[in-house]
């Protein structure tokens, strides 16, 4: 019976929490993308060349890495809601003023100013989640948020090729400013919206008991009780060398994750699809595939209550799937079913990942500890888009900076392996309670 009441205390807080943390992440992915469809438009209007849109795109990252850990202590002092208010409207207001650019020195610093307004908002909904979900249905609960990368590129996909291909000439303005426009408003709205709607902890949750409050708090703290080798404070999380090495392997692993995201449209284009919506198109329906995929693994992943071996395998394989992307340079369904295949190891991946960081860490080493682990990683996303610019303006050929990503990733899986224990706790991160 206890269980039971349980089972629905956490269902209700998750039907609360997921559905609008889920759609804020979506928009995040959509606005933090969207300049890999805008540049098969924007690199003829503004004289630019890849290598331009490489170093665009990564110095996205630069300003991402620069806030993400001061972003995630302040929001311990300020609490949730007006961290995300801060983060959304500017990054949605950065998202629209790049409809503005006119130059490649233009897109450098908006794109910086995008990483500095967005830096902290993934690690600290991972931060938030700990406060609310105990072990054993946090796994299921982040696996629920990360589907919003997918998911954004389901949505971002079709839409971005529909708005570039048919509001083109619009008022005068191209696709792609227009493409900045619709898709950055949603993110003023939604941070307005989780200032008036979200709660910083179940204490401020109006709509939960004080039972309920209580035993949230109650099965936070048996969590923390039974879990006395995790790392507690920010200095000791500093002091920690398996962050040191879980930041490389995410390192590794966002690379990739950047790869596929901005580099797909290009990819499919070169293939020869044909026009922006259908690429738009083959990209929703590669996301799909990932959803579906990430899903599935994510399953397996719980009913064997295994993380590592999960995580290795997913890795290993979108890595063989890079450098297997050259063979496929004159068909269109190769390609496509290749970086589908790389696609859903690398969402299980993000879906999975995090559970290991999250076993290990506790309190303030939990907010600071993941977002240094996110923001080293992180800076994969600075360094492999301009490195896959230049080396593509400079060989003339894309698969050769594809095929390094795919070995950067598998050197990435093999450290996990070898150099990272499996957690004692972690396999009751996700253990199956459903919203």
């Amino acid at each position: 019976m206890q269980d039971a009441a349980h089972s629905r205390l956490y269902g209700r807080i998750a039907w609360r929490l997921i559905p609008f943390l889920l759609a804020c992440y979506t928009v995040a992915i959509i606005d933090r993308f969207n300049i890999g469809f805008a540049k098969l438009q924007f690199l003829h209007d503004l004289n630019i060349d890849d290598a331009v849109f490489g170093l665009a795109a990564g110095i996205f990252s630069v300003g991402y890495v620069a806030l993400e850990v001061p972003s995630n202590l302040l929001l311990v002092r300020i609490g949730v809601r007006k961290t995300l208010l801060r983060i959304m409207v500017l990054w949605g207001t950065v998202t629209v003023l790049l409809a503005l650019v006119q130059n490649q020195y233009h897109l450098y610093l908006l794109r910086f100013l995008l990483g500095a307004a967005e830096g902290g908002f993934f690690p600290g909904i991972l931060y938030y989640l700990t406060l609310w979900f105990p072990d054993r249905v946090r796994g299921r609960m982040t696996s629920l948020f990360v589907m919003a990368v997918p998911l954004g590129g389901v949505i971002a996909g079709p839409l971005s090729g529909l708005i570039m291909d048919h509001m083109q000439g619009v008022h005068g303005l191209h696709g792609w400013q227009w493409l900045f426009v619709l898709e950055g408003v949603p993110a003023v709205l939604l941070g307005i919206a989780a200032y008036l709607y979200l709660a910083d902890g179940p204490h401020a949750a109006r709509w939960l008991s004080a039972d309920e409050r209580r035993q949230v708090a109650n099965d936070l703290a048996r969590d923390r009780a039974a879990a006395p080798g995790t790392t507690r404070s920010f200095a000791a999380a500093l002091r920690e060398p398996r962050v040191y090495l879980l930041s490389f392997i995410y390192f590794a692993f966002f690379c990739s994750l950047n790869t596929i995201l901005l580099w797909t449209p290009t990819l499919l284009k070169r293939v020869g699809v044909a026009t922006t919506t259908e690429i738009g198109w083959l990209s929703g329906a590669i996301s799909v595939a990932s959803a579906i995929g990430m899903v599935a693994i994510g399953y397996s992943s719980d009913r064997t209550r295994e993380r590592r071996w999960h995580v290795v395998t997913c890795g290993l394989v979108a890595a063989a799937c890079f450098i297997a992307l050259q063979t496929a340079q004159s068909s269109i369904l190769l390609t496509v079913t290749l970086l589908a295949i790389a696609s859903v190891g690398i969402f299980a991946i993000l879906s999975l990942f995090w559970t290991i960081p999250n076993a290990m860490l506790e309190g303030s080493a939990a907010a600071g500890g993941i977002a240094l682990i996110s923001a080293i990683g992180s800076f994969g996303g600075a360094v492999c888009p301009a490195l896959i610019g230049w080396m593509n303006v400079a060989t003339g050929s894309i698969y050769a900076p594809l095929a390094l990503v795919g070995a950067v990733l598998g050197i990435g899986m093999l450290t996990l392996i070898v150099c990272v224990p499996r957690a004692r706790h972690q396999v009751t991160l996700a253990e199956p309670s459903r919203p």
